[in-house]
């Protein structure tokens, strides 16, 4: 029986790439993940074209189907949303924030949990554990996919989140760092973090 994919979403962070960088040689997940957020991020109107192949793709697999949460319409709003959407500035890589999302996968891939809480550690805890103090924080996670972009199209798409929560962080021009980790989950196979944050100040 086929799990499907869970999303949750509360911090934020952004990367550099774009089509260019998703193009390039050998990169880790967490830097095509990444770059692949850089470009939906400034390139909305260009993204549309990709995201609909990246959603064919998934239709034919059935990975972002899911009669049951009555959001069929998803993907279609999400393409009217980028045909609107002003571009947004690059996201930077941020070393505090991925140690924080770093820390998020290694413990949900040991125990199995999903959400953005862990063993009475909440998201805020997180990151001032890793000394992160920014205006604006926010976290993305997906479930259940393991390409950066299955793992960033699913976010825009956003199917049967109230809210679009993970499409408004990714499209927050206010972002300007983000630290992303990716790992292996009991459940879900895979999990990757994504969190967002304005200008980092220091403690």
């Amino acid at each position: 029986m086929r799990l499907e994919p869970i999303l949750a979403a509360v911090a934020s962070l952004v990367l550099q790439g774009g089509a260019s960088v998703a193009a390039s040689a050998p990169q880790s997940r967490e830097a095509a993940v990444l770059a692949e957020l850089n470009f939906a991020r400034t390139q909305p109107q260009a993204y549309i074209r990709h995201l609909r192949e990246v959603a064919a793709e998934a239709e034919r697999s059935g990975r972002y189907s899911n009669p049951a949460d009555g959001d069929d319409g998803a993907l279609e709003e999400a393409i009217h949303f980028l045909e609107r959407q002003a571009p947004a500035p690059p996201l930077a890589p941020e070393g505090r924030l991925q140690e924080s999302a770093r820390d998020h996968v290694l413990a949900q891939g040991q125990t199995g949990d999903v959400g953005h809480g862990e063993a009475g550690l909440g998201f805020s805890d997180r990151l001032k554990r890793r000394g992160v103090f920014a205006g604006i924080t926010a976290e993305d996670i997906a479930y259940g996919y393991d390409r950066p972009r299955d793992i960033v199209a699913q976010l825009v798409i956003d199917r049967g989140v109230r809210g679009r929560g993970h499409r408004v962080n990714i499209f927050e021009p206010a972002f300007r760092v983000a630290g992303v980790a990716c790992g292996p989950h009991p459940s879900y196979g895979e999990l990757c973090v994504i969190d967002f944050a304005t200008a980092l100040m220091r403690p």
